[in-house]
């Protein structure tokens, strides 16, 4: 899968992040040195004191998102942009990144590769959610995991979990992640759950500090849907890391697969296991 031609990019900046402005000038210039407009996201040029676009506004008039910041920045970048389906590019800000792989260095060579179509375009698998209570339904997009957990460190929470309609597991604990491919190198590997390999279709469902030693974590297909009900009076759905949910008794939380794909721009020689092997000091 390729890019349509690049003719303009949207600029994304790490929050609270002002001494970025020398690296988006940078960004600029290489990109204007190529032929390709730059635009500014509106948060991030208010923070460097430039003009910038609204958000939905940049993205529906962009070929790309370009991020520099890390992997948070992307991330969020990612699941706001997910109805205009565009790709993104992420630089880092200093320590290479899961997701944001491109240095401020390399970026000049990259663009260039990108004007030749030498490049990967990679589609990633996102969550959907759909959190159903007395007061409505929240839809939500996640790029690397749902984490249902407990509101307080005194209790544990309670989880019927069900899988196309049918009564899967019992969890009881501190909670449970589902997390995708991606985000399986996050909280989900820091409670114990598999290492998935990011363009695979499935997602997994970790239990956090399990009050059994029997739960273990579970790899589903991408085609099953999980619903998740709790008895409690209370209990916060996390996402993202980034936003938050309340969540209790006679609600309904209902996880799948996202119809569209997060597609993330990189070079056509990039490694995973490259990237896994360094961030995780495997091997060494």
């Amino acid at each position: 899968m390729k890019l349509r031609e690049t003719k303009r990019v949207g600029i994304l900046l790490r929050p609270s992040t002002p001494e970025l402005k020398d690296m988006f000038y940078q960004a600029k210039g290489i990109f204007e040195s190529h032929g390709i407009e730059v635009m500014i996201d509106h948060n991030s040029g208010a923070m460097i004191d430039v003009l910038g676009q609204q958000f939905d506004i940049l993205c529906s008039h962009c070929d790309m998102l370009v991020c520099i910041g890390g992997d948070g920045t992307l991330i969020s970048a990612v699941r706001r942009s997910y109805a205009h389906h565009i790709p993104v590019l992420g630089v880092h800000a200093g320590k290479l990144g899961f997701l944001a792989d491109i240095a401020m260095d390399e970026l000049d060579e990259f663009v260039g590769l990108i004007q030749q179509g030498e490049y990967r375009l990679d589609k990633r698998a996102m969550l959907q959610a759909t959190i159903s209570t007395e007061k409505g339904e929240n839809m939500i997009i996640a790029f690397n995991d749902i984490v249902i957990t407990r509101p307080s460190i005194s209790k544990m929470i309670h989880l019927d979990t069900y899988v196309d309609g049918k009564p899967f597991n019992t969890y009881y604990g501190d909670g449970v992640i589902v997390s995708t491919p991606t985000g399986s190198t996050a909280y989900n590997l820091s409670a114990g759950g598999p290492v998935l390999f990011p363009m695979t279709q499935v997602f997994a469902l970790t239990p956090i500090c399990p009050h059994s030693l029997t739960q273990r974590p579970v790899v589903l297909p991408g085609h099953f849907a999980i619903e998740m009900k709790t008895p409690d009076k209370s209990a916060i759905v996390v996402v993202d890391g980034q936003d938050m949910y309340e969540f209790g008794e006679g609600d309904t939380i209902r996880i799948h697969l996202a119809e569209e794909s997060a597609q993330l721009v990189h070079r056509k020689d990039f490694s995973y296991f490259d990237v896994l092997k360094e961030k995780l000091g495997w091997g060494a």
